[in-house]
């Protein structure tokens, strides 16, 4: 069986700024604590997240206590979930099934496994990847499943129903909808003995045939492509990341965009190369907030870092405008936080625009011991990065932070999971409004539910309108939504 990683869950929207809050605290013994009464108390929360439930029909489903929620809307009560949940077989014999849901007016329908992938998988390992919406009771699902190797599927949901999943040319790891069958697609492929990047778009319903990122092989001489990212702004203008191996083995990140259907050549972030003294850096997150105007972030390494022995991670965020990338640049206040000797890092995994200028991003620093960080975007200049700080947070000892998104009006959310070390395993979600971010808060119900939880996704459509997904105690799935009081 496969192992599945966690990965941060990416969605596109604005943001504002909070003031930096207190310094991450750390040490071989207490590893990443933050405590509030270092710096300024966040403000109360503006937003309050309704009772979460478990996700309709999936305990059925889930015999393997083993589940993640993936979640994008479209509009306030219009949202699509999905993920895996687990089932066991003969034996020790445990495997990963891919699922969809869909919510209509505030009332969410039964988990289903994908239609048809039992058939592509021919019973094995799936899972769904990433969800996105472009309109209420049309979305689609990407994601990965194991028959004789690695590959990959896209599902479309319309007019509310979900049909048979169709094979891609590889995994995909990264879905984006801008409108009702309109999509976009990314992953990776293997052929001619060498991982490559691909591209797949939705037009009118239809999904075409998948392409290799045009001029990505000729920077791929060492053999070892992905995307990991793919934002569309509107139907037929995208952009997407990702990673390559150059000549001399090293990593390096590219980005590439659509403009009017067709896919431009993909170019090595610039001023990326200058940045990556450890020679190893990739693109996380991709987000547009219209045509040509985008923001890419991701990490590098640098191996001078005073007092580790190691190749530190850091993070940097790159933005189109105008059909025009600029330079990369080190995420603002990124050393401030490398201050522990367990092999420190800060990659950006997380990114979310609503307009040309106005972005939030986010990530988890250090390896060993890990704590959460936002950093805010205003009017094209990038605010200081800080760590997630709130008074629940007193007694925790690791934070993760999960997904990121921000709506239109510039409302954010921000969720993951925190370790307690009297409580143990927590869920948080952060909200932003009106330029400041709350601390991160506990959901209400979860408790009930079973607690131990964590939260995998999180969707803002609007104002105070967000819905979360995560999971809860033996790995079952819950979703949540907000609502402004």
């Amino acid at each position: 069986m496969r192992r599945r990683r966690k990965v941060p869950v990416l969605l596109a929207g604005a943001a504002a700024v909070w003031g930096a809050g207190p310094l991450a605290v750390h040490g071989p013994a207490s590893g990443w604590a933050v405590a509030a009464a270092r710096g300024p108390v966040p403000a109360a929360a503006a937003v309050s997240w309704g009772r979460s439930i478990a996700v309709p029909g999936l305990r059925a489903l889930n015999k393997g206590d083993s589940a993640r929620v993936i979640v994008s809307c479209a509009s306030a009560g219009n949202c699509a979930a999905g993920g895996y949940y687990r089932v066991r077989g003969a034996g020790a014999n445990i495997s990963d099934r891919g699922f969809v849901a869909g919510e209509r007016n505030g009332r969410w329908g039964k988990a289903i496994r994908v239609p048809g992938l039992a058939t592509l998988s021919s019973g094995q390992q799936s899972s769904v990847d990433s969800v996105s919406c472009g309109s209420a009771g049309s979305c689609a699902a990407g994601g990965d499943y194991w028959n004789h190797g690695h590959q990959g599927f896209v599902t479309t949901e319309k007019n509310g129903r979900w049909h048979r999943a169709v094979k891609t040319a590889g995994p995909v790891s990264s879905v984006s909808c801008r409108s009702a069958g309109n999509c976009a697609a990314g992953g990776t492929y293997r052929a001619g003995g060498a991982q490559r990047g691909f591209v797949v778009v939705e037009k009118n319903g239809i999904w075409g045939r998948g392409i290799e990122v045009p001029g990505l092989a000729a920077l791929n001489a060492g053999g070892n492509a992905a995307v990991s990212s793919v934002s569309c702004a509107s139907a037929g203008n995208c952009a997407a990341g990702g990673t390559y191996r150059d000549g001399s083995g090293g990593q390096q990140g590219f980005v590439a965009a659509e403009r009017n259907g067709t896919w431009g050549q993909a170019i090595e972030v610039p001023g990326l190369a200058a940045l990556n003294a450890g020679g190893n850096a990739w693109v996380s997150s991709v987000s547009c907030a219209s045509a040509a105007n985008c923001t890419a972030g991701g990490g590098y390494t640098n191996p001078d870092f005073p007092g580790c022995e190691c190749r530190v991670v850091l993070g940097f965020v790159v933005s189109e405008m105008n059909g025009a990338w600029g330079q990369a640049i080190e995420l603002p206040g990124l050393d401030a936080l490398n201050t522990g000797t367990d092999d420190p890092g800060t990659p950006v995994s997380l990114v979310s625009c609503a307009s040309a200028g106005n972005c939030a991003t986010g990530g988890t620093m250090g390896r060993i011991y890990t704590w959460g960080f936002l950093a805010s975007e205003k009017n094209g200049v990038w605010g200081q990065a800080f760590p997630l700080s709130s008074p629940i947070l007193q007694q925790a000892r690791y934070l993760d932070l999960s997904s990121l998104s921000c709506a239109p009006a510039g409302s954010c959310a921000a969720g993951g999971g925190y370790f307690d070390v009297n409580t143990g395993q927590h869920e948080f979600l952060a909200t932003e409004q009106n330029g400041r971010w709350d601390g991160p808060t506990r959901l209400p119900g979860l408790a009930a539910l079973g607690g131990n939880g964590d939260v995998d996704s999180v969707s803002c459509t609007s104002a105070g309108h967000c819905t979360a997904g995560g999971t809860y105690r033996n790995g079952q799935g819950f979703v949540t939504q907000n609502g402004t009081r």
